[in-house]
């Protein structure tokens, strides 16, 4: 089977559409803060129940899609995560504003294991390559949620977030007229399974399957550890420009998504652990030329490291599923959706770090972890010996 570009990039318009409402919120949050009233404390509480919904029962939904088809759930799962966040800025009260972010968060969970799992029936042999295609959409979603939704409210107000749904809508019509498309193949899948005897899981897949998910578990913790104590670092200890800060982060992301792109096709065409092993090992030497470089090349350097680090998104994504490939959308879930949500959870782990020892020790310590990545990459068993379909 070829590769289906179109429905790709179909796809991949939809996980921009619904990545944007996760890049919206943490921008969002001043302005809540300041039209409700609210602490420190119970903004947190806004991320944490956004975290909650949105990635860690994405497992939850990857399961209910591998035991029967819900493809019909993808134009509507945009939709929710975008109507969530417009009506935010509407709601009077702290536990309203809550469960309208717990709903979007909900549309999030949603998409994501479905998302996946249908992008892997269009992506052909060179299987990263097109992952990538589906995956740098929701990079750029939420590299550019911030910019999108604070356009909105400094031109209309908080009530400006009532913008966020027309992208909703309009992905919403546009999948809903293409589903038998990019719903078929699923439901062609669902049927050979259902012909086929399920084989329990050998130990030999459920040993590579809980590295692949370290791995990128850690990965993860460098991404969310990097966009979170820049500012940090450049604004509150060595006091200089937020904007200068904002832009680093701004340059690290959407290298990110840059990263995303150019790496698939090298992984399909070197090897997928060896490309892998290559960008966690190189993440280290390059965050570690930025940590000490200042001025432009600074810029440059971040940027080279973000793509590289990046690079590996889509990429831990298709070895997740090949190596359950009777289970693609738990696969997808605990790829996609819990190891960002244990990623975060690390960025906590960093806070404790950072209040005992300094902001300096927190990015030391976020330096050092794509070694930590790349050891367990030495271990991991990738083609499995016995591929169990």
């Amino acid at each position: 089977m070829k590769m289906n570009k179109k429905a790709l990039a179909l796809l991949s318009t939809a996980h921009f559409v619904t990545d944007l409402n996760q890049g919206a919120l943490p921008a969002l949050l001043p302005f809540f803060k300041e039209a409700l009233n609210l602490s420190y404390t119970m903004a947190g509480t806004i991320l944490l129940s956004a975290n909650l919904t949105s990635s860690i029962i994405q497992p939850v939904f990857g399961h209910l899609s591998d035991r029967r088809p819900i493809g019909w759930l993808l134009p509507l799962a945009p939709l929710i995560a975008c109507l969530g966040i417009s009506a935010s800025g509407f709601t009077p009260h702290y536990f309203l504003l809550l469960a309208c972010v717990i709903v979007s968060g909900i549309g999030i969970a949603i998409f994501h294991p479905e998302g996946f799992k249908t992008a892997h029936f269009f992506t052909g042999e060179k299987r990263a390559t097109g992952m990538s295609i589906f995956a740098v959409g929701g990079n750029l979603g939420i590299a550019l949620g911030p910019l999108w939704a604070l356009l909105l409210v400094t031109s209309f107000g908080i009530q400006g977030t009532s913008g966020m749904i027309v992208p909703g809508i309009l992905i919403g019509i546009v999948l809903l007229f293409n589903i038998s498309t990019i719903t078929s193949p699923i439901k062609t899948a669902h049927m050979e399974a259902k012909n086929e005897e399920r084989r329990p899981l050998t130990k030999e897949q459920k040993q590579t399957f809980f590295l692949l998910v370290s791995i990128a578990t850690v990965r993860a913790w460098v991404q969310f550890g990097m966009a979170t104590y820049i500012p940090f670092y450049y604004i509150n200890y060595l006091k200089g420009n937020p904007l200068y800060a904002g832009k680093l982060v701004s340059t690290f992301l959407i290298s990110g998504a840059v990263g995303t792109l150019i790496g698939a096709p090298l992984a399909d065409r070197w090897g997928h652990k060896k490309f892998l092993q290559i960008s966690l090992f190189l993440s280290f030497p390059l965050l570690l030329l930025f940590y000490y470089s200042s001025g432009f090349i600074s810029f440059i350097l971040l940027g080279i490291a973000g793509m590289v680090l990046i690079s590996s998104f889509a990429l831990t994504t298709v070895m997740g599923q090949a190596v359950l490939p009777q289970h693609l959308g738990m696969a997808s879930g605990m790829m996609v959706g819990f190891t960002m949500s244990a990623g975060g959870i690390g960025v906590t782990l960093l806070g404790v770090i950072a209040d005992h020892w300094g902001v300096p020790m927190a990015m030391k310590t976020i330096l050092i972890l794509p070694l930590i990545a790349f050891g367990l990459s030495l271990i991991v068993k990738y083609p499995l010996t016995k591929q169990i379909r």
